[in-house]
């Protein structure tokens, strides 16, 4: 009977998986029109615009759009890799084939001791709330090089390190990942990693490095938390603008740089209290890393200048590895989460137009986003400080031990 069960549950696992990555794939090849303006723009316009620079052996350095690490030219260029399909077309079906890595590195390990299918489960639930969106952008791939990164950590620290510096190349927020690492393995593998990647990139193509100096230079885009400001601003005469300023939606104009800076300071504290966690924390499970990384990458993303929608591809991945472990308590953060997704698709692309305009059904829909992103990286933070320093932090019933088959990761 558990063998029948499981295989319809696997059988359900992949039925929905498969009809909604189709739903996603007839909407970015435009078979279907998805309401609000059109996301595949960027990867037709911009990311072939890049890549015909990048094939000339230099990185778009004139280009303030650039805003990211060397390694994220392997992305812009890998549609090249199906030279038989036109760029955005090669760049659909690569996002897709990421998609599909990460489900099925959660379900290899879903079945082993201490693990659960719930990863796969809120993966193959949680990529479709944020609708084409996820495959006309290159976060699935990065995030695919994260949940490798951490599913391999607890085994394989040195893999685990080798993973995080090649994602923190492409996109910089898997350093994050390494927030809960003990052993020396694997921050060794990371900086050889990532040093010999940059030299590479840095002798090989220049403005390696250009895109430092224009993320310096961002506002407060209109999704941000910080955002909020301005939003409610305008309703009581604040004559700044919205323009689109650094590749993003952004709000320029009087204490637009007041509120950048309390963003920037926010996600200093949000450094700072990793660090003291980090110090403080006695008690390691098998889970903690993944954890720790859930709760990093929120605090990073909430406290933001900018929050994309792309971001919550992050934490999806993030969470679904959180949820492939049954010690791991962030359920209700996870749950949070895939709410904050289905919100996010509202505000954009769906009725992005209002978002812009700041009228009550944009701010409506931003305060509710963001609000259940700061309610889950609370919460988040709470569940993994108890779990880690509190002194009074449960200790786990005879039943449950020997179900999950937990022990303190050693040193």
């Amino acid at each position: 009977m558990e063998t029948t069960g499981a295989r319809w549950s696997l059988a359900g696992l992949l039925g929905l998986w498969a009809v909604t990555r189709v739903a996603l794939l007839l909407f970015v090849f435009k078979v279907y029109v998805f309401p609000g303006p059109d996301v595949t723009s960027d990867v037709s316009v911009i990311y072939q615009g890049w890549s015909d620079v990048l094939r000339t052996g230099t990185f778009p350095q004139e280009d303030v759009t650039w805003q990211y690490p060397p390694a994220a030219a392997l992305a812009i260029l890998s549609p090249a890799l199906l030279f038989w399909l036109d760029y955005a077309s090669a760049f659909f079906v690569l996002a897709f084939t990421a998609d599909l890595a990460v489900l099925l590195l959660l379900h290899y390990a879903g079945p082993r001791p201490g693990r659960s299918m719930r990863g796969a489960w809120v993966w193959t639930v949680g990529v479709p709330l944020l609708g084409p969106t996820v495959y006309a952008r290159y976060d699935v791939m990065v995030t695919a090089v994260a949940v490798a990164a951490l599913l391999a950590g607890a085994r394989h620290p040195r893999v685990m390190g080798a993973l995080t510096a090649f994602g923190a190349l492409v996109k910089v927020w898997p350093v994050l990942l390494l927030v809960a690492a003990r052993r020396r393995s694997a921050w060794v593998s990371a900086a050889v990693t990532a040093a010999l990647l940059a030299g590479v990139f840095a002798l090989a193509m220049p403005g390696a490095f250009a895109f430092l100096t224009f993320q310096r230079d961002r506002g407060t885009e209109v999704e941000s938390l910080g955002a909020l400001v301005f939003h409610v601003a305008r309703h009581f005469g604040w004559n700044g603008q919205v323009l689109l300023n650094y590749g993003s939606v952004e709000f320029l104009g009087p204490y637009v740089d007041m509120v950048s800076n309390a963003a920037l300071m926010l996600t200093g504290l949000a450094f700072g209290w990793l660090l003291l966690w980090r110090l403080r924390a006695r008690r390691f499970l098998s889970h903690t890393l993944a954890d720790a990384a859930f709760v990093a990458v929120l605090m990073f993303t909430t406290t933001s200048r900018v929050i994309s929608p792309q971001y919550l591809v992050w934490l999806i991945g993030l969470a679904a590895v959180c949820s492939c472990f049954r010690g791991s308590r962030m359920g209700w953060p996870v749950a949070l989460v895939l709410a904050a997704s289905l919100v996010t698709v509202l505000e954009f692309p769906v009725w992005f137009a209002h978002v812009v305009a700041s009228d009550g059904l944009g701010i409506t829909l931003l305060f509710l986003r963001n609000g259940l992103l700061v309610l889950a990286t609370l919460l988040a933070a709470r569940v993994l400080w108890r779990g880690t320093v509190s002194a009074a932090a449960p200790a786990p019933l005879p039943a449950q031990a020997a179900r999950t088959r937990e022990t303190p990761l050693p040193s």
